[in-house]
């Protein structure tokens, strides 16, 4: 049953949602792009490379929420002090994330599972945590209902390889309900003074 679901009814589901969900959002998703548009000199979007299924790279799709302004030497200010004011509001109610749709309809992604990492991180990971690329990667998935940015890596990756061994219908659709809760209600959203977590830089010895 489970191959089943992850082989068939998984990729179709994905493919059906992240299509509706563009056609239903994209009013909303146009004004981002032409607000962004204006506030990034002309780039509404941020690509970079990520790390998807058996280790493929692709390139992730998402509303660019920082500008490259830089200091006297040429280098990037603090990330956040280059948060926009749109970017600060997408950001806030993962508004963001909505070109991701684009990546699940490409079949580099899908709605469920680990998040994309940075390919430099691929070193880094022992065996058992090399394991959360045996399936796509995802929008949301069982790590980020977890505790998302408030959690260390080593339990992110934790959670990870749990999904990769406990993927299921019932499962998936327990991550979407809890999804739909923490971003209404901002649940386990890191408020310090940093925008994203530190690099990994691997496990500390056990």
């Amino acid at each position: 049953m489970k191959k089943f679901y992850t082989k068939l009814i998984k990729p179709i589901f994905d493919f059906l949602a992240a299509l509706t969900g563009l056609l239903i959002i994209s009013p909303v998703l146009l004004i981002l792009i032409v607000v962004l548009t204006i506030e990034n000199n002309g780039k509404p979007f941020f690509y970079q490379s990520r790390t998807g299924k058996h280790g493929k790279l692709f390139k992730i799709i998402k509303l660019k929420t920082m500008n490259d302004k830089t200091n006297a030497n040429g280098d990037l200010l603090p990330a956040l002090e280059r948060v926009t004011k749109i970017g600060n509001f997408c950001r806030k109610y993962s508004l963001d994330e909505i070109p991701q749709l684009i990546n699940i309809l490409k079949g580099d992604m899908s709605l469920i599972g680990p998040r994309p990492l940075l390919p430099d991180y691929l070193k880094y990971y022992n065996e058992t945590q090399m394991r959360r690329h045996e399936v796509f990667p995802g929008i949301t998935g069982w790590a980020q209902v977890n505790g998302r940015n408030t959690i260390s890596w080593e339990k992110k990756f934790e959670y990870d390889v749990f999904y990769v061994d406990n993927m299921s219908f019932k499962l998936d659709l327990k991550i979407i309900l809890k999804t739909i809760y923490k971003v209404i209600s901002r649940k386990d959203i890191n408020n310090s003074d940093k925008i994203d977590m530190p690099r990994f830089r691997g496990s500390p010895p056990k």
